[in-house]
């Protein structure tokens, strides 16, 4: 006999890493590859942030703040919450999982947009749940009207990624706030918000404030993107304590490591670096674009620190040449059939000469296969 494992692990999709094949992260790390596949930031953590990590590295015979006290505490302060509204995790992914694990089961129901953050389809998959996937509109953005018609007494999660993830599109803030109020109590509302701070039509403090009025409100930020922490992995929520509550229930303890808590904590005190850091993403995200459009192609409305390319019409047909054009030219991007989108590519942007290297490698590729 062999060993017999759950049928469902047939089901989940899995994770596919922005690295190239046969390479590992820490090859790209010390390449010229311009890594412009996974969302990161361009930019290496503040110095001050490095020494908080090399002081705490001094103490990891201990094990963490299995409550990320401190953090969580200059995370209440900042946005001025309650610290029992706010729990940390091992990226904003531990907390979809850990949510899935609290809230689903077969015969519950949960609802997202596609093409949307590909770790949504693990969360029905691992637990029986029924996905619903509500196509996204002509413009790439959610369809709120339709995702609130899929909601039924089964609907256990609704989630929406603002801005979504990989076309970049942004709901307006009263838009968010007219769909949480026509949510039924008894659902989840999960908005995934990790590249909020990219966005340049809203204060990010509004949605926080929505808190007050809706107990069934989950939002989701990270460290990751704009405070340059990716390879540490810190997420955290603000919502109910009954929510945070029950996602650390189903949880492993301990989940947050302390390097990753002592520079979360820092990265904390420097904001307004880190705001220019924004700004530069920003900047770029404006030029490149123009850019590609000067090729003849069309993008989503992005707001966020990449762009969701149509390759146009024949882009089914050329997607795997111009993504092998560009590896060619030792520039990653993410080609859009691994995100939902056959035909377009998502790409994030990077430093100014990663950027100018992009542009003109698909340049090449759409003048040899467009």
């Amino acid at each position: 006999m062999t060993v017999r494992f759950n049928s469902h692990l047939t089901s989940i999709p899995g994770y596919t890493p922005g690295v190239p094949k046969g390479h590992t992260a820490e090859d790209v790390a010390g390449s010229d590859l311009a890594q412009l596949a996974s969302n990161e930031s361009p930019f290496p953590p503040l110095p001050e942030v490095v020494e908080a990590i090399t002081r705490a590295a001094g103490a990891m015979n201990r094990y963490p703040d299995p409550a990320a006290t401190r953090l969580r505490r200059r995370l209440a302060d900042r946005h001025e919450i309650e610290p029992g509204q706010i729990s940390v995790a091992n990226g904003s992914c531990d907390f979809l999982l850990a949510a899935a694990e609290a809230l689903l089961e077969p015969g519950a129901e949960i609802v997202y947009a596609w093409p949307s953050f590909s770790m949504y389809p693990n969360m029905a998959a691992m637990t029986g749940a029924r996905e619903i996937q509500v196509p996204l509109n002509e413009d790439q953005t959610h369809d709120l009207e339709a995702m609130l018609d899929e909601i039924t007494a089964a609907t256990q999660i609704v989630i929406v990624c603002n801005p979504n993830n990989p076309t970049g599109t942004y709901i307006p803030f009263a838009e968010i706030s007219d769909f949480v109020s026509r949510v039924p109590d008894h659902v989840l509302v999960i908005i995934d918000e990790a590249y909020i701070e990219f966005q340049t039509r809203d204060d990010p403090a509004l949605t926080v404030d929505l808190l007050k009025d809706f107990s069934n409100l989950v939002l989701l930020r990270t460290f990751s993107k704009t405070h340059s922490l990716a390879g540490l992995r810190v997420g955290y929520a603000m919502a109910s304590p009954a929510f945070n509550g029950a996602v650390n229930a189903v949880r492993q303890p301990f989940s947050v490591n302390a390097l990753a808590q002592a520079a979360a904590v820092e990265a904390l005190e420097h904001g307004d670096q880190v705001q220019r850091q924004i700004e530069k993403s920003i900047i770029e995200r404006v030029r490149i674009e123009s850019e590609v459009r000067d090729l003849g192609l069309t993008t989503a409305d992005t707001e966020a620190n990449f762009s969701w390319i149509s390759l146009g019409e024949r882009g089914p047909e050329i997607e795997d040449e111009v993504v092998g054009v560009l590896a060619a030219a030792g520039i990653v991007v993410r080609p859009g059939r691994l995100l939902g989108g056959p035909g377009w590519l998502r790409v994030s942007y990077g430093t100014s000469e990663e950027n100018d290297r992009f542009v003109a490698a698909l340049g090449e590729a759409i003048e040899l296969h467009g």
